[in-house]
Parts: structure tokens; C-alpha cells; sequence
């Protein structure tokens, strides 16, 4: 297991130039390259997973739609969304994909019990809801047993977007951000202690903090 972990925080980015430079990362990785997370932030974009069977794309043409290497059908990513990419090597860290998509959910579940809020993860639909509403969205591709991709987490962005698919590929999901209900976190804050509880929950004991790539 690494203990070291770098901690990229990119701002907002652009959705297409961040996925490209995951697949740059990860296909140029060795034994000895420290895992990364990556904490960004996306102007309005669909993105569209390799689960594309029965897909309905988006109703609304102004927002642009990208279809990704991640699995999954189709989600949406805005500003006030808090982004967090995993650039782990599963098999240095003695994890598999199902112990990352805990550890995932599992951080987001234990920010959102800070805050008096109780969330759950489902097995069925990767995730974590709020009253049945889903409040972050998790999606991941592997490569030589290292991920990219990740979570997003809404917190006080314009989610009418979501109106315009099926949020995940669930019709009439429904989809909640922790301002609706009545927490006060900010983007800043909601990402720096999620980063925080995925550190804690993956084992790293070293990170090193980076601003952009």
C-alpha cells in the first residue's frame, strides 16, 4: 500500500481538456507514479458513460454533450458541483473497484452526518440519496487495475438541467444538492473536508498539496 497521495486542485476546468488528461495520466503511470486526486469544478456539460442502451439524450441543445470512457449512462456536471477525480492503482493500494465506490459513497455519507443529514448509498443505482433523491453521482473506468473518473457531489448549483434526462438512466429520478436541504457548505469547504474523508478512507498518510496540472 502507498501511503503518499497527491491532492491537485484544478478550479474549474474544462470537462473534455480534465478527461483527456486522466487518460494521459493513467496510460503513462508506473509501479512507482504517487495516486492522485484531482478536486475540479465544470461549466454546464452532459456526459455520456459507456452504458448507452436505452439512453435518453438530453431534451435541451444548449448544453454541450460529451460521451466518456467512464461506466454509466448519462449524468450532468455544472458550477457548484464539487468534482472529484480518483487516479488510484487498485492493486498497489490492496483494494478492488467495489472498496473504491464504498470508500466514495462512504465519504460523502460521513460529510453529509456532520451536517445532521441522513444519506444512504444503494446497490443498485452507485450513488448516494437523500430521501430517495440523489444528491452525488459516482462513475469510474479502469485500466491496468488503475481508475480515473469519480464523484460529484451537488451543493448549490442550478440542477434544471437534470430535468432534461434521466438523471443515471432512471426515469424520474429525482436530484438534490445540500443547499435545498438547508445546509450551509460552501464549495470550498464541501471539497477540502471531502477530500479530507477519502484520504482517511483509502489509507493514505502522506498528501501533498498541488494547484493545477
Amino acid at each position: 500500500m502507498s501511503p503518499s497521495l497527491i491532492i491537485r486542485h484544478l478550479g474549474r476546468s474544462d470537462y473534455a481538456a480534465t478527461w483527456h488528461a486522466m487518460q494521459a495520466f493513467t496510460a503513462s503511470r508506473h509501479g512507482q507514479t504517487p495516486d492522485e486526486i484531482w478536486l475540479t469544478e465544470h461549466a454546464p456539460v452532459y456526459t455520456l458513460g459507456l452504458n448507452r442502451k436505452d439512453v435518453r439524450l438530453p431534451t435541451r441543445s444548449d448544453i454541450p454533450l460529451v460521451p466518456v470512457d467512464r461506466g454509466g449512462k448519462i449524468t450532468y456536471h455544472g458550477p457548484g458541483q464539487v468534482v472529484i477525480y480518483l487516479l488510484i492503482d487498485l492493486k498497489r493500494q490492496g483494494i478492488n473497484v467495489r472498496q473504491l465506490v464504498s470508500a466514495m459513497e462512504n465519504a460523502i455519507i460521513a460529510l453529509l452526518a456532520e451536517e445532521g443529514v441522513i444519506a444512504l448509498a444503494r446497490a443498485d443505482a452507485p450513488g448516494v440519496y437523500v430521501q430517495g433523491a440523489k444528491i452525488a453521482s459516482l462513475g469510474l473506468r479502469l485500466k491496468n487495475q488503475c481508475s480515473y473518473h469519480g464523484l460529484a457531489l451537488n451543493i448549490d448549483m442550478d440542477i434544471t438541467p437534470f430535468l432534461a434526462i434521466d438523471p443515471c438512466g432512471y426515469q424520474g429520478l429525482q436530484v438534490t444538492q445540500t443547499i435545498n436541504l438547508g445546509l450551509r457548505l460552501t464549495l470550498a469547504s464541501a471539497g477540502e473536508r471531502l477530500l479530507e474523508k477519502l484520504s482517511q478512507q483509502l489509507g493514505y498518510t502522506d498528501c501533498l498539496h498541488e494547484k493545477n496540472l
